[in-house]
């Protein structure tokens, strides 16, 4: 189902800069050419594609939705960080955090302290594969997710 893109896979990130509106990332994925352990656009990479839309913006950051057409290796990390939104948390996709001016003490010390990709896999659906039934689940957002938002959000109306 992932080859044939019957399978859906949405994810919520929250990502670095403001974005201005959704749109669509379709640049091929391929391994990085010096680092093997991280993955890059390339033009002879894999096809790779990438909707996303603006769920909430905020002074310095952004929270999204992205829905994947194909299944590369760190695909919404890669592709974020191509267009210039890396997700908040990345160590290795982020080339450093930017703070918008007037940052809060709260914020800023939970940008520097979160301790992953603010990536969470959203909504699953598939094709049973014996009742040919359609299927879809989804999960609530983790706590320290959820706290994320709260924490951007009280920044934003501190301002």
């Amino acid at each position: 189902q992932l080859q044939d893109r019957s399978m859906g896979r949405e994810y919520e990130a929250v990502v670095q800069g403001q974005m201005t509106g959704g749109g669509t990332v379709d640049e091929p994925i391929g391994r990085h050419g010096t680092q093997r352990t991280k993955m890059t656009v390339s033009p002879t990479g894999k096809e790779a594609v990438t909707h996303y839309r603006v769920l909430h913006k905020f002074p310095s950051h952004t929270y999204i939705r992205c829905k994947l057409e194909t299944g590369r290796t760190h695909q919404i990390r890669v592709h974020m960080a191509y267009i210039g939104h890396a997700l908040v948390g990345d160590a290795t996709y982020a080339a450093r955090t930017r703070l918008a001016k007037g940052v809060g003490p709260e914020l800023r010390e939970l940008l520097a302290t979160f301790p992953r990709q603010a990536l969470h896999a959203k909504q699953l659906g598939l094709i049973h594969p014996v009742t040919g039934d359609y299927m879809e689940w989804q999960t609530e957002l983790p706590d320290d997710f959820e706290h994320l938002l709260t924490v951007l959000d009280d920044d934003a109306q501190a301002r």
